[in-house]
């Protein structure tokens, strides 16, 4: 069998600035130069249609890396500038970190706009104009609850992407209140990022549900070493159509077993965000010899008062099977990536 041909990986380097970053991966996209690695990485060389090699945790814990060519990316960009109205020299900030596809994303949206895009990472002093940028859903509540800076860049952008983890209706609807314009997009590192923005595939991408409920996308911004024989990515998310939007139901793993009735935790975390849209909180499951799996809850900035009211709620929405077996207080809650809880870390913390 003829071996494909191959191309050197050079991890990105953090002392690189934001402009000679932006030079390399345009060499990247063009296969003038190596490909990069957002993270370092033990891979010397990858297929030679890959321009970026991108670490990611997804909501699994489990590091894996995903390799996207060139027209995957590109596919992504100019489909979400389309989608968002962006014309030649229209302007992103950046605020999300650059080992995440997200904040490359807004590198190579700024290049296919003749922009560079302006650096919020580490800036101090009040934040400069922009026309578009992206957050994940944890900065927005921050700039929902006391981040006045953050909240004034938010509100003066023309659409602010919302990605990386789930947004409450809640959430969303006070940030639309404040005077924020949301487009809360879906997708992951498999997809070159967001490709299902407010509930509509971008511009080329496909959305279909299995028998599972299991959400599969089919399009060019898709990592092709990923798809199956007809094109078609299968997600780890359970979802359903309504009136032609996709909406997210949760993981298709995150059904657990306690006292011998299964229950979504996906389902508890929106019970628990719509009825305290003002706390960060998250469930989680430990091994229990008498349930099984035992149902935990965790708690930002908040105290055993609210302990009885959330029982009652949960029993209520849910039944008595998903009430919490305990609570945990925590000055902030353990992020996988950029906005996904990390619910494994959280279990470390009963077991240690």
């Amino acid at each position: 069998m003829e071996q494909r041909s191959q191309r050197e990986v050079r991890p990105v380097d953090p002392t690189w600035s934001l402009s000679e970053l932006m030079a390399r991966i345009a060499k990247a996209l063009v296969s003038d130069g190596p490909a990069l690695s957002l993270s370092p990485t033990d891979t010397a060389s990858v297929s030679s249609r890959t321009a970026l090699l991108v670490t990611t945790t997804g909501s699994s814990g489990v590091a894996k890396e995903i390799a996207l060519s060139a027209s995957e990316l590109l596919s992504s960009a100019r489909a979400s500038n389309k989608y968002l109205g962006a014309e030649f020299g229209s302007t992103w900030s950046l605020l999300l970190p650059l080992n995440h596809i997200a904040g490359i994303n807004v590198l190579i949206r700024s290049l296919e706009l003749g922009t560079s895009p302006t650096n919020l990472l580490g800036y101090e002093g009040k934040f400069p104009k922009a026309d578009f940028t992206a957050v994940v859903p944890t900065q927005l509540f921050r700039a929902l609850n006391g981040d006045e800076n953050l909240l004034d860049h938010l509100k003066s952008a023309k659409a602010v992407l919302v990605g990386g983890a789930a947004l409450t209706k809640e959430l969303r609807s006070k940030a639309e209140d404040a005077g924020i314009t949301i487009v809360e997009t879906y997708g992951s590192t498999e997809t070159s990022g967001g490709c299902v923005y407010n509930g509509m595939p971008l511009e080329g991408v496909e959305v279909a549900i299995g028998s599972d409920n299991r959400i599969a996308l089919r399009g060019k911004m898709i990592a092709q070493d990923l798809v199956d024989h007809d094109g078609w990515y299968f997600t780890s998310d359970a979802g359903h159509l309504k009136d032609g939007k996709l909406l997210i139901d949760g993981r298709v793993d995150d059904i657990i077993i306690t006292g011998g009735e299964n229950v979504s935790l996906s389902a508890i975390d929106r019970v628990l965000a719509q009825s305290y849209p003002d706390i960060q909180s998250a469930s989680f499951a430990v091994v229990d010899a008498e349930w099984g799996q035992a149902i935990h809850i965790a708690l930002v900035n908040s105290d055993s008062s609210i302990e009885t009211a959330i029982q009652e709620l949960l029993e209520r929405e849910l039944g008595a099977a998903a009430k919490g077996k305990g609570f945990h207080y925590l000055s902030e809650l353990p992020l996988i990536g950029i906005g996904k809880v990390d619910k494994k870390a959280l279990a470390r913390l009963i077991n240690e």
